[in-house]
């Protein structure tokens, strides 16, 4: 079925780090406003909005202290208020940041929640009892340590699953959940158009809390069996869908871990009335294992089987998200691609493979320039917790080196997508007149948004048309998928089609020049050359292509 949602294209924006207007190095408000003309001529249909709520900033403004306020250093409500009417006159679609699965410690609520065990706020909060010396369970946090927290005031403990300054909600409690649906209609009242959903899938707890298994070489057991796709977490979002979510024209995102397509089903097909799409995180993991922080070797078969997957799997009453990077994910062109000698290739090829796919696409902030992950010289340049977390307890409990933790973080460390966008190369890359809230790339003076408007051949121009050809062939949208060279290691290719509409899409994964063969395409059918991201390139559709480095085409097969 046809839905606007699935028309769009989204673009990301993490406000600190996207364009200040005051001068005090911190992204704002007003700095979005004055960059509306530069996303509309884009051509993107929709933006999402890391959260812009209160916050203390212990995690960036997924702390929040106040639902319906604006974080002081982003602006004021009329700010926002004006931010709004100007997308919407652009018809820009505007999705906020929704964390509910915690909130920060210095919220209202956890300030009476830990005054007293009968205080009325108490059950909006998951407190329990130690095991004698020690928390209530074994469980770890993700920001590292143990997920609960004595609080001496009541000498009970509160669970945590992120920073100890992020208390995890008690969804067992339906007043807390009157509250948080209150909330959301106060900013769906006012005009926003859906929300991006943090950690959505975690909202359920198994109410046994049991201990986990420890796995070896960790200090603590993993609580995602435990609060990772709970089934009472469906329970919640039906809830929600129909106490706010049916009465209005939006659309939700879910960011949901741990899930397969049978598993996404559960959150998004239509008929469940919970979720409209989600991001998934299977391609985040190719090159990662056990965890994040250590590096693998990954082929292009892993890569093609996930995507894939999620591209065949799915019900056809479902529907996904496309993305390569986000404010937690290191720089795609970096990880994916070559960032070096063929950044803009790899960057052009990258972008052509997900966006010729089934699903709504997402642009990251910085992506369409190319943008590349950072490494600062000084630990005290990297701002995130769980950096710094990280650093308290392998490298100073000496369970790696210096050189391993510096090396980890260059590779997976969120900080590589929180650098300030680089608009121009004047001081800060045009970001601030005064001193960042994180450090500038080196690099800006080369990647930048002045020069690639400039350049006719730029990643930037070439996001452009990629987004003008989904707004010209429904294929794109909504036609089937197949890929047609499943254990090529070097080339990707697939096909879309819908009705007598087929498109052809080949990747060259590598920097060596290569002789593709799909002969059986070539030799019945002839095509139109829609796109390449190389400017000099042979149309003629034969049943060999030779592919430049990082070479991607997208074709109109002609019946």
């Amino acid at each position: 079925m046809k839905r606007w949602w699935k028309e769009s294209v989204v673009y990301q924006i993490y406000p600190r780090s996207f364009k200040d207007s005051n001068g005090d190095g911190i992204g704002d408000l007003r700095g979005i406003i004055e960059k509306i003309d530069y996303l509309a001529d884009l051509g993107i249909t929709m933006v999402w909005l890391n959260p812009i709520f209160s916050s203390p900033n212990d995690d960036m403004g997924y702390d929040i202290s106040d639902y319906k306020n604006i974080m002081k250093e982003f602006g004021t409500m009329e700010d926002f208020e004006e931010l709004l009417a100007k997308f919407h006159e652009k018809s820009i679609k505007v999705i906020l940041d929704l964390v509910i699965n915690h909130s920060s410690d210095e919220h209202q609520w956890f300030c009476e929640s830990r005054t007293s065990k009968d205080n009325l706020y108490r059950d909006y909060y998951i407190w329990r009892e130690g095991n004698g010396k020690e928390p209530p369970t074994n469980w770890g946090s993700e920001f590292g340590g143990s997920a609960w927290k004595l609080d001496d005031r009541t000498g009970e403990y509160y669970l945590h699953l992120y920073s100890e300054k992020q208390p995890d909600l008690n969804w067992e409690n339906q007043k807390l959940r009157e509250e948080i649906y209150d909330m959301m209609r106060y900013w769906l009242d006012k005009g926003i158009d859906g929300f991006r959903m943090d950690v959505i899938n975690k909202l359920a707890k198994d109410q046994n809390y049991p201990n986990g298994i420890i796995e070896e070489g960790a200090k603590h057991a993993s609580f995602r069996p435990f609060s990772v796709n709970i089934p009472k977490v469906h329970d919640y979002l039906r809830e929600m869908n129909k106490t706010v979510l049916a009465d209005y024209d939006i659309v939700t995102v879910g960011e949901t871990s741990g899930v397969t397509p049978q598993i996404a089903d559960l959150y998004v097909r239509a008929d469940r009335q919970e979720l409209n799409m989600l991001f998934q995180f299977e391609h985040m993991f190719i090159d990662r294992y056990p965890n994040k922080w250590k590096k693998k070797a990954w082929k292009l078969t892993d890569l093609k089987r996930v995507l894939n997957r999620w591209q065949t799997e799915l019900h056809p009453d479902s529907w996904n998200s496309l993305y390569w990077s986000n404010h937690d994910q290191p720089r795609a062109v970096s990880r994916f691609g070559n960032d070096t000698a063929f950044r803009e290739e790899s960057g052009k090829m990258l972008a052509m493979l997900i966006h010729m796919m089934r699903g709504t696409p997402f642009i990251y902030q910085g992506e369409e320039i190319g943008m590349t992950n950072v490494s600062y010289e000084n630990l005290e340049d990297y701002k995130d917790i769980e950096i710094h977390n990280l650093y308290k307890e392998e490298v100073l409990t000496g369970r790696v080196t210096e050189k391993e933790f510096r090396k980890a973080i260059d590779f997976a460390g969120r900080d590589n997508a929180r650098s300030p966008m680089q608009w121009d190369d004047t001081k800060n890359a045009g970001f601030s007149k005064g001193e960042p809230w994180i450090k500038v790339n080196n690099n800006y003076r080369q990647i930048n948004v002045k020069n690639a408007l400039a350049d006719e051949n730029s990643i930037y121009n070439f996001y452009k048309q990629l987004i003008q050809l989904r707004k010209t062939y429904d294929v794109i949208v909504y036609g089937d998928f197949q890929c047609l060279n499943l254990e090529d290691e070097r080339v990707y290719a697939y096909k879309r089609q819908l009705k007598d509409e087929i498109l052809l899409v080949v990747a060259n994964f590598t920097e060596e020049e290569i002789d593709f063969k799909l002969e059986d395409i070539a030799n019945s059918h002839r095509a139109k050359l829609l796109l390449s991201n190389y400017p000099q390139v042979d149309e003629t559709f034969k049943s060999t292509m030779h592919l430049k480095s990082y070479e991607a085409r997208t074709y109109k097969i002609i019946l």
